[in-house]
């Protein structure tokens, strides 16, 4: 008798940790996908590494033309949703997303990866905070 109260107590102390835990499963697998925020000297690092990065400048044709990051693909930010799937079919494809400061470079970022982008990053600052080359 005593083992079958002990298999109850046990039981019963178990079942609100195996519910948590397959709650934890489901909003994992329900969850959007989110972006990373980097650094200009992470971007730049990560662009020296590997030259199979998407840049993407999500500013105005006039604002890439007049100065950009070398290597970047523009897509303005108001295009996202209707481009995306011809500019970037690959939603594996490592991106590194930046604007002029920061704002528009974090709604692509968003609208990327609630798009089913799936390594998205935002250079935080922008192409004001780029140290680097620009053309």
């Amino acid at each position: 008798m005593k083992r079958i109260t002990r298999l109850i107590i046990v039981s019963s102390l178990l079942i609100p940790f195996l519910a948590c835990a397959q709650n934890k499963q489901q909003d994992k697998a329900t969850s959007v996908a989110e972006y990373h925020k980097i650094s200009a000297e992470e971007a730049k690092k990560m662009l020296d590494e590997n030259s199979k990065i998407i840049l993407l400048d999500v500013r105005s044709e006039a604002e890439y033309k007049d100065k950009h990051i070398p290597r970047a693909t523009l897509l303005p930010l108001p295009e996202i949703e209707s481009k995306a799937a011809t500019v970037l079919p690959d939603k594996d494809a490592l991106i590194l997303v930046y604007c002029r400061s920061g704002m528009r470079s974090r709604n692509a970022s968003n609208q990327l990866a609630s798009m089913g982008y799936t390594h998205v990053y935002d250079i935080a600052g922008g192409i004001n905070a780029w140290p680097y080359e620009t053309e």
